[in-house]
């Protein structure tokens, strides 16, 4: 009877897809805690970079300077073997989008005794993927454009042969929204399972599920993070190539 009792006011608390705080712009709602907490991942991604620039050495790197240019070694190996010597121009938005979304995703789930309202996950509402999305793939057209040329860009719709042409568009449109959907996805459902949990258990066992999932979930989180920076690689790898196999 407790489970049954635990389980009707986890369906009478937990609410899906709501923002406490939203306002109207122009006809069209502005969910105020997922642009509130977008600012502050967008300001600490900031200070760590103002503080790296203001640390870094030539000499015996600090444990902050190691973890930046091993990040960036690892990213600029993977565009290097995507794109090519002229990948290493894309690390620092791989890198800054790695370190954003990875920030985004951890934000509410990392325990700070923090009201869960002004710091819901901003990547949990699937405007924030869109956009960032968005943004990659026009990168990517915009690229390939310069890479190709204009007739090259339109004409790789048509290989390896023309009746391939709808089958082409279509992958180009899936593109942004796989994107989307992939990280949306998955830190949603974290999100929901730390809810779920908060919500079922019995109160004094909510620190032990939560203590259980939010490592797995901040796991998970990197893994997201990290799979959107290495697709922007990948996307724009394929989109600059101009080879013909």
């Amino acid at each position: 009877m407790d489970f049954l009792s635990n389980h009707l006011l986890a369906e009478a608390t937990i609410e899906v897809g709501e923002h406490p705080m939203q306002i109207l712009v122009l006809g069209m709602k502005v969910n105020l805690d997922i642009v509130f907490a977008s600012l502050v991942a967008a300001l600490i991604v900031l200070a760590l970079g103002f503080l790296m620039r203001r640390k870094v050495t030539s000499g015996v790197p600090g444990k902050l300077q190691l973890f930046w240019e091993t990040l960036f070694e690892q990213i600029g190996g993977i565009a290097e073997s995507a794109i090519g010597p002229q990948g290493r121009r894309f690390v620092p938005l791989a890198m800054g989008l790695f370190l954003f979304i990875l920030i985004c995703n951890w934000i509410e789930i990392i325990p700070s005794g923090h009201n869960p309202e002004w710091f819901p996950a901003p990547t949990s509402d699937v405007n924030l993927p869109l956009a960032m999305a968005v943004v990659v793939i026009f990168l990517v057209h915009y690229n390939s454009i310069k890479a190709r040329g204009t007739k090259g860009y339109f004409k790789h719709y048509l290989e390896p042969y023309p009746v391939m042409l709808p089958i082409n568009i279509i992958e180009e449109i899936t593109k942004p929204i796989t994107l989307t959907f992939r990280l949306f996805g998955n830190i949603f459902a974290s999100v929901l399972m730390v809810s779920v949990i908060t919500a079922l258990l019995p109160i004094f066992l909510v620190p032990v599920g939560e203590l259980i999932w939010k490592p797995f979930a901040m796991f998970i989180g990197a893994i997201q993070a990290f799979i959107f920076a290495l697709l922007t690689i990948i996307y724009l790898g394929i989109g600059m190539s101009t080879e013909e196999h």
